[in-house]
């Protein structure tokens, strides 16, 4: 199977819950801003990371949900800059979906051009280096918050976000296997 396709398998998991989530609670995270949603992506990325290092776990949610919700955090993230003017907090289900589908699309787009680059190099990586890379991302990005979005030669934070989201699924490629 090609990576397209597995990538868009991955992404439609990750969308319906996406869908089943906003039918239970609405667009509730419309009211978190930029570094609240960095730091739920924290948490997850760090738990991950502590499962691998121990070897162990005492909640019994598997690392592939922690990863799914990295991947939803994320859009949501991308999301809400694309939103950033905007002060509703209510979002119709089918906006959100659409705006969830943009960010998807672009994001693919960008991992599409990547990996014609770098030739798929993620597929011989280890999952623990890929977590790795997702909290560096994640620590950059707190960085560029803290220095209210300024950067000097850096990407923003929204390519940071896309990396991430890449990240997480070449993750659940790999885990699939």
């Amino acid at each position: 199977m090609d990576t397209i396709t597995q990538y868009r398998e991955i992404v439609s998991k990750c969308r319906k819950i996406f869908e089943q989530k906003t039918k239970d609670y609405g667009t509730s995270w419309r009211v978190l801003r930029l570094p609240s949603l960095t730091d739920q992506i924290f948490i997850k990325a760090r738990r991950i990371r502590s499962i691998q290092e121990k070897g162990t776990q005492k909640i019994e949610d598997d690392v592939s949900v922690e990863f799914i919700g990295i991947i939803n955090y994320c859009i949501i993230a991308l999301i809400q800059a694309k939103l950033s003017q905007e002060e509703r907090l209510e979002i119709p289900l089918e906006e959100a979906l659409a705006l969830y589908d943009e960010m998807v699309e672009n994001t693919l787009a960008l991992q599409i051009n990547k990996n014609h680059d770098y030739n798929e190099a993620w597929r011989s990586m280890r999952i623990s280096s890929m977590t790795d890379i997702i909290l560096m991302k994640l620590l950059r990005i707190k960085q560029i918050e803290d220095n209210e979005g300024r950067t000097l030669i850096s990407e923003g934070v929204n390519a940071n976000y896309q990396d991430i989201i890449n990240y997480a699924v070449f993750c659940l490629i790999l885990m699939s296997k």
